[in-house]
């Protein structure tokens, strides 16, 4: 049988669109590019693995007619469609169009009306139909030759639903009975009412025993109590149910196979739409899915001969030149391959004479740590560079490298990399000190769209509008059967490698005056510049671990969890399975019947989350010992038992990766492993921490923390005159919070006075509602609302400063932190109340948290110069938002605790002073 798929474009959308919610794709035009990727992915991916005979993709057009006709409120309570969405539907249909893909829509019907019809006739006319959705309504159309068809997710496969699957997951006896199911237990979303009382529970048993919905209403004599009540009350309600539920199946389409025959996509009308939108992978992924075995092309057939200025056409499609990216093929081009120790010692001069130079290593490994030298690309001019082969005997590879050490070392030369970090640490291997300004274009990008990645290929695309050779040409994909660097022949070598260094040089020269004109040159070169060498510093130190300590550690919680078991299985009354969210949530809500109305998640298990079991400690002792269960057994599996794996063998030590291109903030996040969110305030927690020492007993562990930096910085950024005169006169700021908006003396604050004002404080920063605060606190909704009038009342040029943050948002589309970092807002004037909201919070807390990030950025680096130019032998460790860490020898510890304080404590001259409390001890515990 010929397979029929028919897409349903704005479920697709719209999952698409909410899969990136967290990590939303920005294009460097600022444009929210993630429905059009989500929906794309989804289309690709049905061709790509289905090779579709027929396929059409099919939308809504002015909504249903005939529903909202007989119930006015259909749909009414959905919010408004993002921004985001509304502008991606106009580019998705011109790429449809030049895809060559039928669009099928008809006006005053959605598109599950129009798929039902089209699928029942094509069934009709001996095809195999697949409704690509991931709404579970369709099941009610699945028969013999007719399937549900749901796209990979977040790790799940596809899922293909027939007449057994709709069965299975509905609890149902045939798929017509989704209507029934539908009808009776309603559909907020569609706001559809359902029958009251009944859910999907009792919806399926009532199925069970009557067979439809008519059935049961004829025979409501058969029931009991409140549902027999409920039920005969709303008869009326229950048929309108059904009838909104039902997907109609007569449609004024017609299939036939000849205007649903997938053919090849136009792609001199694709290429354009793609270019605008920066979708350079998906091209390719296009391409693909359309010839599943693509031409092998050889990059580098071309490499022995002299250049040429004639365009590359060895493509898949036949592109037009002037819309095909550019490679390194038809770029005029100088590398030189560099072999022997001679040829080092003759290119030096010519290093030593330059005012700048890009470089890039190629190594044997991602892990620096692990890394060993395969070659070195050198360039300063454009087209034009070198590649240095190192002898793979490290000994022999080290002597080479240190002849290049005048010009690492030369504090006059300029240093231009792409992740830099990663260099620096991998020439630290071999005993080179890389000196001078550095430019690396990965934080420069991330100063300039923060919310863009920060990849080269892609910038080097969106920018440059070129191609670099893909690494996965040399050595495969990643995996047991990639390749090392050193398989690859030296002319490849050569020619993958200097391509790097020359698009990197040729990046610095776009992003520099970008810098310049957004005037973040000063942040860049005195502040993220310099870091990249403190980072980089502070990963090769790395920090030493007592793993004894967390092998006895380790011991007391599995005591802990044993005992915790034993207690949650003596409250079920029965055996289970704790790591099973299925039969936990039978237990709480069908054994102990914790809630009368228990939230399921969309699969149909009861919901048993951290959040859903917090609402229910009062009702049963069984949650609180789950809750600390999973707490423990989280602390064993992410700290505990995996701290110990990631010591470094050859080291000792752990080495973190502090990640300085990530967050829109400007904060740094740590990975492999990430010791940002090691627990402080739990006492199991806690104890993490001590397992972090110093490296001999002659050290010390010294934190120097800021006090409340980022009050301090709200204070003086709102010119607050009672929070600057607290902070000024050394006041505890929540207390003298808590006396002002509850109207007691200082004195008489009481604790949890002052617990409510610590958490209004820091909550005003992430825009607390009434809402959030009364679940953060034991204050009703009405108490909260007012505490927090209360405390804008108290503190009025903290709101003026709110809304004038608010404001320039909306006009600028951005917000600044005090050092002049920017955090873009596309969405501060999107029509759709939710987003808008998470963008004006982000206008307040954007500048708050940046500044503070800003401001313990300038401290690090002029820490990190102080120690150097003191040639003292303390280091720093970690950092951890407001915090830093220190190995200091005992007897540096008068000298260098001054020293620390100062330096933190001066770091930015605010309204208010940065208080730094410093500890020190034989743990990070005992320091903190």
């Amino acid at each position: 049988m010929k397979k029929l798929f028919l897409l349903d474009a704005y479920a697709l959308i719209f999952r698409g669109y909410y899969a990136f919610i967290k990590n939303p794709r920005i294009n460097s035009k600022g444009m929210n590019t993630s429905a059009i990727v989500g929906f794309m992915n989804s289309l690709l991916e049905v061709i790509r693995k289905e090779q579709p005979h027929l396929l059409a993709v099919c939308f809504d057009k002015g909504g249903s007619q005939e529903r909202s006709a007989i119930f006015p409120e259909y749909k009414a309570n959905r919010d408004e469609t993002p921004e985001a969405i509304r502008l991606a539907i106009p580019y998705i249909h011109q790429i449809l169009q030049a895809m060559q893909i039928p669009i099928i829509e008809k006006e005053g019907y959605e598109a599950d009306d129009i798929i039902g019809t089209l699928a029942k006739q094509a069934e009709k006319q001996g095809y195999q139909v697949y409704m690509v959705t991931p709404d579970k309504d369709y099941g009610q159309l699945v028969s013999e030759h007719i399937f549900m068809y749901k796209p990979a997710r977040g790790g799940n496969d596809t899922e293909i639903w027939g007449v057994e699957q709709v069965k299975e997951n509905f609890g149902v006896d045939t798929p017509e009975q989704v209507i029934d199911l539908l009808g009776m237990m309603g559909d907020a979303v569609d706001n559809i009412p359902g029958l009251p009382g009944v859910g999907e529970k009792t919806a399926q048993k009532l199925l069970k025993e009557f067979g439809s919905l008519e059935n049961l209403l004829e025979n409501t004599h058969q029931l009991k109590g409140k549902l027999r009540e409920n039920i005969e009350a709303n008869k009326d309600k229950g048929i309108l149910s059904k009838r909104l539920a039902r997907i109609l199946l007569d449609v004024p389409v017609t299939f036939d196979e000849k205007d649903f025959e997938l053919s090849m996509p136009n792609f001199q009308e694709v290429v354009p739409i793609f270019e605008e939108l920066e979708f350079r992978t998906m091209l390719s992924t296009l391409q693909k899915a359309f010839q599943p075995q693509p031409i092998q092309l050889d990059l580098f057939s071309l490499a022995s001969q002299p250049p040429s200025n004639a365009p590359f056409t060895s493509t898949l499609f036949d592109l037009p030149p002037t819309q095909k990216l550019k490679t390194l093929q038809e770029v005029p081009h100088q590398y030189e391959l560099i072999t022997t120790r001679e040829q080092i010692e003759a290119l030096l001069p010519k290093l030593l004479e330059q005012k700048e130079v890009c470089f890039d290593t190629e190594t044997t490994s991602l892990d620096e740590m692990e890394a060993q030298l395969v070659g070195l690309a050198l360039s300063w001019e454009v087209y034009k560079g070198y590649y240095i082969l190192f002898p793979e005997d490290f000994s022999l590879a080290k002597q080479w490298i240190s002849l290049l050490s005048p010009f690492f070392e030369a504090e006059n030369i300029g240093k231009i990399g792409q992740n830099l970090k990663y260099d620096l640490k991998v020439l630290a291997n071999y005993g080179i000190e890389v000196r001078g300004a550095f430019f690396d274009t990965m934080i420069a990008h991330y100063l300039l769209n923060p919310d863009m990645r920060h990849n080269m290929d892609l910038l080097s695309e969106t920018y440059l509008g070129y191609t670099p050779i893909a690494i996965e040409t040399l050595i495969g994909k990643k995996g047991k059967g990639q390749l090392s660097m050193r398989a690859v022949s030296p002319e490849l070598q050569k020619e993958y490698a200097v391509e790097d260094t020359d698009v990197t040089l040729q990046l610095k020269q776009v992003f520099l005056p970008l810098l310049e004109k957004d005037q973040m040159t000063k942040l860049f070169n005195e502040v993220e510049a310099p870091l990249v060498k403190v980072l980089a510093q502070m990963e090769y130190e790395g920090i030493r671990v007592d793993t004894h300590f967390l092998g006895e550690l380790s011991q007391e919680i599995t005591a802990d969890l044993l005992r915790l078991e034993t207690a949650i299985l003596a409250h079920a009354g029965q055996p289970f399975n704790l790591s099973s969210p299925k039969q936990l949530g039978e237990i709480l809500f069908e054994k102990l019947k914790l809630s009368s109305k228990p939230k399921k998640t969309k699969t149909g298990q009861y919901a048993t989350s951290e959040e859903v079991l917090s609402e229910l400690v009062d009702k049963h002792p069984i949650i609180t010992n789950i809750l600390q269960y999973r707490a423990l057994q989280k602390l064993q599996s992410t700290y505990i038992e995996a701290l110990p794996r990631e010591v470094n063998p050859h080291t000792g030590r752990i080495h973190t990766t502090f990640m300085q291109a990530v967050t829109a903030t400007g904060r740094l996040s740590s990975n492999q492993p990430n010791l940002q969110n090691i627990p402080i305030r739990t006492p199991q927690g806690s104890q993490i921490r001590k397992a972090f020492v110093p490296r001999n007993a002659d050290y010390t562990l010294l934190s120097a923390d800021y006090s409340q930096i980022e009050l301090r910085v709200i204070a003086a950024l709102s010119e607050e005159d009672h929070m600057i005169e607290a902070f000024l006169q050394g006041q505890d700021i929540h207390r003298s919070t808590a006396a002002k908006v509850f109207g007691v003396p200082l004195e008489a604050v009481t604790k949890e006075q002052r617990s409510h004002a610590k958490t209004v404080n820091f909550g005003i920063i992430y825009g607390v509602s009434a809402i959030g605060l009364s679940q953060q606190t034991s204050l009703s909704r009405s108490q909260s609302k007012e505490l927090i009038d209360t405390y804008y009342q108290t503190y009025p040029k903290l709101k003026g400063y709110i809304e004038k943050q608010i404001a320039f948002a909306r006009e600028h589309g951005y917000v600044e932190t005090i050092l002049g970092r920017r955090r873009y807002l596309p969405d501060i004037h999107s029509r759709n109340q939710v987003v808008r909201g998470a963008a004006e919070r982000n206008a307040v807390n954007a500048p708050i948290q940046g500044s503070a990030a800003d401001i313990i950025k300038v401290a690090m680096v002029r820490i990190a110069q102080r120690l150097e130019k003191e040639k003292m032998a303390t280091r720093m460790l970690l950092q951890v938002h407001d915090e830093l860490l220190f190995d200091v020898p005992k007897a540096e510890l008068e000298v260098v605790t001054p020293l620390i304080r100062e330096e933190m404590q001066n770091a930015y001259q605010l309204a208010v002073p940065l208080i730094v409390e410093i500890g020190t001890g034989s743990n990070w515990l005992e320091a903190h």
